[in-house]
């Protein structure tokens, strides 16, 4: 065979019962279609395989990272959160104890019965040192109704201060001082008691505590109490601690350490939140008294401790709410 002859050959499409066959235009778009569509298809299932492993990588990611970021979360709460604890506070040394009541321990019995227990709701103080600034031109009937009217959701011992502001704000002002002086309420009462009576003992051997128009100091088998000349009508008492409890320097006018706020009357409208009866203290016993009754909470009652109230404040339900002007 030639040359030529073989690129003829080569050129010449095969002859099928001798016709050249001829495919129509049809059959070559089908043709082309279902090649394309082929070629799709395949693209397509490349695709799908190719996200799918992204997918699959991308859950093995998170998986391998969740326990990392659940680490994380966690340390982040116990950094931002508080710390709150179960544990029974450490118990203050007597001068710890001397310092910590300083500011108190010359106001009258009654008072300071209130705020010793009061501390130990310290939680509420802040909320209540406001409504009782805010209700301040309020006194005695018409304070009485106003607590009443709005709602309030403190525990009585709270209630109980609401007629006097400027201890609550006292109060407000240093809560972690509170905390401390109710968790000593709470932990080692006995030993509370013995240091008011300390710094007592101190005030009135240097010549500051005395009686007069105000309260009457009683020394009652050694321990001292401070009492109101009329039970129904409590003075604030305010003084300097580092002045009060030291020896007084040549020639200082000892009765100007101490002055009294005005008069606040206490009548049986607050019955209801431990003044029906009284407050007080049996000292040789250690006993703080609330409406005459001991107040018996400790650190592992201070949850369920309901205090036998002579006429219980019963919590009004629904939301505290506001029906009085606001001092401005």
């Amino acid at each position: 065979m030639t040359h030529v002859q073989a690129r003829s050959r080569i050129r010449s499409p095969r002859r099928i019962g001798g016709k050249l066959p001829v495919r129509s235009n049809r059959q070559s778009r089908l043709h082309s279609a279902r090649h394309g569509r082929s070629a799709e298809t395949y693209t397509s299932d490349a695709m799908l395989e190719h996200s799918f492993g992204l997918f699959l990588a991308c859950v093995v990611k998170v998986v391998a990272i969740t326990p990392l970021l659940l680490l994380a979360c966690l340390a982040m709460i116990l950094v931002c959160s508080p710390i709150t604890s179960s544990a029974q506070p450490v118990a203050l040394t007597p001068p710890q104890l001397d310092h910590l009541v300083a500011r108190i321990a010359l106001y009258p019995d009654p008072l300071l019965a209130q705020v010793l227990t009061a501390s130990t709701y310290w939680s509420e103080i802040p909320e209540a040192a406001a409504w009782a600034d805010e209700h301040s031109y309020l006194k005695g009937d018409a304070l009485a109704q106003a607590i009443q009217a709005d709602h309030l959701q403190w525990d009585p011992s709270i209630l109980a201060l609401l007629p006097f502001p400027s201890v609550l704000d006292m109060m407000a002002r240093d809560l972690s001082w509170t905390q401390q002086l109710g968790n000593a309420v709470l932990t080692q009462d006995p030993d509370v008691m013995n240091a008011v009576q300390r710094m007592r003992q101190r005030a009135r051997s240097y010549g500051y505590l005395a009686p007069n128009s105000y309260i009457n100091v009683v020394s009652d088998g050694g321990y001292i109490e401070i009492l109101p000349v009329n039970p129904n009508v409590l003075y604030v008492p305010y003084y300097d601690p580092l002045v009060v409890f030291a020896p007084p320097p040549p020639g200082f006018a000892i009765g100007s350490a101490i002055h009294f706020g005005p008069g606040i009357s206490i009548g049986a409208v607050f019955g209801g939140w431990g003044w029906w009866l009284g407050s007080g203290f049996v000292w040789p016993s250690h006993t703080i008294l609330i409406d005459r009754r001991p107040w018996t909470r400790v650190w592992v009652s201070r949850f369920g401790y309901v205090h036998p109230y002579a006429h219980p404040w019963v919590r009004p339900i629904g939301p505290r709410m506001e029906v009085h002007r606001l001092r401005r």
